[in-house]
């Protein structure tokens, strides 16, 4: 059996702290729309970075070009995003 690492249950300790502070009030019925958002943005940031590896992979520098992620239907995540 793997020993715990304490250091890991403190983090986690301070992960729940932390989201039990951003839920504040929040009823659980109103968790769907905050976690729906959440797994679209995890999905179209998926999506961007698979394409992108692909990009990358193909070696003509589109990898900055909107209109090859568009004509996958996926949406393009600047790099400031």
């Amino acid at each position: 059996m793997a020993k715990n690492n304490t250091a890991e249950i403190g983090f986690e300790k301070e992960i729940w702290k932390a989201a039990d502070l951003l839920r504040g009030n929040l009823d659980a019925s109103e968790y769907k729309s905050v976690v729906l958002g959440l797994i679209f943005l995890k999905y179209i940031s998926d999506r961007f970075e698979a394409r992108y590896q692909e990009l990358i992979e193909e070696g003509d520098d589109f990898e900055e070009d909107k209109d090859e992620y568009t004509s996958y239907n996926i949406f393009f995540v600047p790099p400031e995003a």
